[in-house]
């Protein structure tokens, strides 16, 4: 069944993208948050500042993205290509990004704090100034 799903901005709450999405009447959240996620990357959509915490992202395509700023709090990013995504001052606390693609990724003040970055490739990864305390890597 088709369904609208909006995503918002973390600090004011108001709808920056709204995204058709075909999943389940009863699909959990995390995954509404991510098909709308694909749609509106799809869609060259910005989302700095996108509240996408808790989003189930496995295996999404996020190459070059721009997520300054934007809320992954606790996202499943598994196996996801961020290469060269923007996450600038993005909040990844949290998030599991085992084996994810990160390689020319701006991360620079990043929130990486409880992060699972466990066999993610980093290769020319821009981590200056992020917050990896407690980071598995």
């Amino acid at each position: 069944m088709k369904n609208a799903h909006n995503i918002t901005d973390r600090f004011t709450g108001s709808v920056i993208f709204t995204a058709e999405i075909q999943v389940a009447d009863d699909a959990p959240m995390a995954l509404r948050l991510g098909a709308a996620t694909a749609v509106a990357i799809a869609a060259k959509a910005d989302l700095s500042g996108a509240d996408l915490s808790g989003a189930d992202l496995r295996h999404a395509d996020l190459r070059h993205a721009d997520l300054r700023h934007a809320d992954l709090r606790h996202a499943d990013l598994r196996h996801a290509d961020l290469s060269g995504a923007d996450m600038r001052h993005a909040d990844l606390s949290g998030a599991d990004m085992r084996h994810a693609d990160l390689s020319g990724a701006d991360m620079r003040h990043a929130d990486l704090r409880h992060a699972d970055l466990r066999h993610a490739d980093l290769r020319h990864a821009d981590l200056n100034c992020a917050d990896l305390r407690g980071a598995k890597s």
